[in-house]
């Protein structure tokens, strides 16, 4: 219903879909990266280069927003979702940068374990995304939004025993400081990822 009042021309949920494309492929390349599978320097300036795509789709979705008089959902929603999806990116994309600068040459465990909680929240972000199109299937997207939840959950976790086993075992004091900044950007992540799900649970209420 709230579809037929968008002009043809713009549907902003293909810019939403887009983004969560972008964001696990992000997610994705950090995991590999996580993984010592790719080369650090190159893996970064492929992140980087996502990250400016996903700039250049919310600049896209911002400026279809300003030129749209009726839009789907609320305005706000529309602005804070695109907004909460590009900041996923930008803090994996800083997470990478931070860790060339300081070269962190070896991944530390719980580094990659972060990691593939932000692939599978990526996932389940696209998978609720979707679902927005026609609010259907609103059960299969509340599910996707627990199971989101569930990983910011796992992420917080992950990161207490981080941080635990880095200052019981780790003697290089600035060693220490860098794997905190990593460790802290990194579950940043994960609260996008859940801020995200805020989002998209507060339209599938408003439209119910």
């Amino acid at each position: 219903m709230f579809r037929n009042l968008l002009p043809r021309e713009i549907c902003f949920f293909d810019y939403f879909e887009k983004h969560a494309r972008l964001t696990i492929e992000a997610c994705e390349a950090f995991r590999a990266l996580a993984e010592s599978q790719v080369d650090q320097t190159t893996q970064a300036a492929r992140i980087k280069d996502i990250e400016h795509q996903a700039d250049d789709v919310t600049h896209e979705c911002v400026d279809a927003l300003n030129r749209t008089f009726i839009t789907p959902i609320d305005r706000v929603d529309i602005h804070q979702l695109i907004k909460r999806l590009d900041d996923v990116v930008d803090s994996v994309d800083a997470t990478t940068s931070r860790m060339a600068l300081y070269e962190l040459a070896e991944v530390r465990t719980e580094a990659r374990q972060l990691a593939g909680v932000l692939v599978k929240a990526a996932r389940a972000i696209e998978v609720a995304l979707m679902g927005l199109r026609s609010l259907k299937e609103t059960e299969s997207i509340k599910s996707r939004l627990i199971e989101i939840h569930q990983l910011e959950n796992e992420g917080d976790a992950i990161l207490r025993a981080a941080l635990t086993r880095l200052f019981k075992e780790e003697s290089n004091a600035v060693l220490i400081i860098k794997w905190k900044e990593i460790f802290e950007r990194l579950e940043k992540a994960t609260d996008r990822c859940e801020e995200v799900a805020n989002i998209i649970e507060k339209i599938v209420i408003e439209a119910s």
